[in-house]
């Protein structure tokens, strides 16, 4: 049996900015938003099948352990589109910066910096 891969978990510093841009970049929706299991606040934010967590930590809670208390500790998120020149503007409109662009069989990609520098490598395989 494959596994299907369902959510990544990232630490920002303001959930609801990240997810506002990230649904804006990428068409997603918050699907879920409360509090999180170490104090502080969590927003689900992507599709009906997986999403993005993105976690920041309540520096009244109780110390978080490492990977929970450091912003953008990850090498990159991939996100696959099928316009990859649309979401590019999209990307530059938001005053991001794209980066490192190739085209590789079988696809298309760049990347950018969101504000909290966690890295995205956005890829079309149209």
């Amino acid at each position: 049996m494959a596994g299907i891969l369902e959510h990544v978990n990232i630490t920002v510093r303001n959930p609801d900015q990240t997810a506002a841009l990230l649904s804006r970049l990428f068409g997603w929706h918050v699907r879920w938003r409360g509090g999180a299991k170490l104090g502080g606040t969590t927003v689900h934010v992507g599709n009906d099948d997986s999403y993005v967590a993105v976690y920041v930590h309540d520096p009244g809670a109780p110390p978080a352990p490492v990977a929970e208390s450091r912003v953008g500790g990850l090498n990159h998120v991939g996100v696959v589109v099928e316009d990859l020149d649309a979401v590019e503007d999209l990307v530059l409109a938001e005053g991001l910066q794209t980066f490192n662009h190739g085209d590789y069989e079988p696809g298309r990609r760049f990347y950018f910096l969101d504000p909290d520098d966690i890295e995205y490598e956005v890829v079309s395989y149209s």
